[in-house]
């Protein structure tokens, strides 16, 4: 063998060796992988439940912000039967371990965008609840930073990892009703008032200038803090930026599309005298041109009180739906039995999103299960069902180092967000915005585009989003 050859191959084996190098090491495609769960009160457990049934992952560390939850699920993880994990208050200590692979962040919005971003800087992978961003110019630096540091970063919608949602999309691909010319994305969910709350002394254990982190200090309340964070513009973007973004960027996915050309929304806070800032009722529309010359429609509502289910969206149940990749033609009508409205119901949202064409409509219900009628007489056609495996399509990319097979790359994420971003701009401002695409902006709108980057509330001394990642 030549010299020549012989140093090709090294050349090539060194930079196979490189491309699998995670947090300082080699990591095989049997390695165990280090987690530090970020955030423990909701969603966070989750992540923890979810992680301990992947074969080779530990959750070696979680961290949180208030010592009472950190108690809480010790005590659960305890009970899971995982070993006692390291326990944090900060992030940034979280980040100077070099022992962790990766962080799974499910904090506050307001936190995702610059936890995510300092992840990166440390070399450490991310998988980044939705929304990725709590205003448009996190998420364009959380991209920017996944980038310059070839992190793995997922985000957090789930529907992009569901079997029976990638068989919906699928037939919508292969034509079944035809030419897709409009999503609708629904989020009709029971969301009761929140009352008013006073200020009050921060509780024991909490360290709330940790929680506050970028946002600024309006003084405790117990509505500004557990949950209640989501309907407040300092910390939230209302449930169109809570379970609506999952809609939303199920809708796009659909349609095929990227950025709008054209953005209204139109809503409010209505039927309940408290403290939300958000609107609980909101109506959006959005413009899209594609790569082809086509011009494509999506529209998008949040409703938080009784309504119908539209195209019987929250009336199936999923043990009457075939598994995806069953494809034995055209299905017969659901048995489903269809459930009244309101709490007593059982499940009263309708939480999905519709697809229209000239051939028919197809409909997905939350992340797994599809439906779809055809012709002019709505015959039931092809429905379907299947699992979402969000998590195990990250830990895989992690291991691999192959950012291109994520299922809901940061990428997508941030285009997904900044739909949100655009409709609530709007709303407040009380007009239509015209967006370019290609330099990501509103034109010939200072303050629309002030409000994208958050320029007016600003950020709090160190923790700031870096201008330069």
């Amino acid at each position: 063998m030549t010299p020549e050859i012989n140093r090709r191959s090294f050349l090539k084996a060194g930079a196979a060796a490189a491309a699998v190098v995670q947090s300082g090491r080699v990591m095989g495609a049997n390695d165990r992988v280090r987690i530090a769960v970020i955030g423990l009160r909701g969603r966070g457990f989750d992540h923890i439940k979810r992680y301990q049934t992947i074969p080779g992952v530990e959750i070696a560390a979680v961290c949180d912000v208030d010592e009472n939850v950190t108690a809480m699920r010790l005590a659960d993880i305890d009970r899971l039967g995982l070993p006692k994990p390291q326990t944090f208050v900060d992030y940034r200590r979280v980040l100077e371990d070099k022992s962790i692979d990766a962080v799974s962040i499910a904090t506050p919005n307001h936190w995702h965008a610059l936890m995510g971003i300092w992840a990166c800087q440390a070399e450490k992978d991310a998988y980044v609840e939705k929304p990725c961003s709590h205003s448009w110019w996190e998420g364009k630096q959380l991209v920017a930073a996944a980038a310059k540091y070839n992190r793995v970063v997922q985000h957090g919608t789930q529907s992009r990892s569901s079997l029976g949602a990638k068989e919906a999309i699928q037939r919508l691909r292969d034509g079944l009703v035809g030419d897709v010319y409009l999503a609708r994305g629904l989020c009709y969910k029971w969301r009761d008032t929140i009352g008013r709350k006073p200020k009050e002394p921060v509780p024991p254990g909490v360290h709330y200038d940790l929680w506050l982190g970028p946002a600024p200090d309006r003084g405790f309340s117990l509505n500004r803090f557990h949950y209640n964070w989501h309907w407040f513009w300092d910390t939230g973007n209302g449930d169109i930026g809570n379970q609506g973004i999952h809609e939303l960027d199920t809708a796009r996915w659909g349609l095929g599309v990227g950025f709008p050309t054209k953005v209204s929304a139109m809503g409010g806070h209505v039927m309940f005298d408290d403290d939300q800032e958000t609107p609980n009722v909101l109506s959006c529309a959005y413009s899209f041109n594609t790569p082809g010359g086509q011009h494509r429609l999506m529209e998008f509502e949040v409703r938080h009180w009784m309504t119908n289910h539209e195209a019987e969206i929250g009336t199936w149940g999923r043990s009457t739906l075939p598994p995806a990749g069953l494809d034995a033609g055209p299905a017969p009508a659901s048995t489903a039995a269809k459930k009244s409205l309101g709490p007593a119901s059982g499940k009263p949202g309708t939480i999905g999103n519709i697809y229209y064409g000239p051939k028919g409509y197809l409909a997905i219900q939350e992340y797994e299960t599809y439906k779809s009628w055809l012709g002019d007489k709505n015959e039931p056609g092809p429905e379907g069902r299947g699992k979402e495996n969000h998590f195990e399509n990250f830990i895989d990319c992690v291991r691999s180092r192959g950012k291109e097979n994520l299922s809901a790359p940061i990428e997508e994420g941030h285009i997904s967000c900044t739909l949100l971003h655009l409709a609530n701009v709007s709303h407040r401002l009380g007009r239509t915005l015209n967006f370019d695409p290609v330099k990501e902006e509103v034109i010939g709108d200072a303050e629309a585009n002030r409000l994208l980057r958050e320029e007016d509330r600003g950020y709090r001394k160190g923790f700031t989003i870096p201008q330069k990642v």
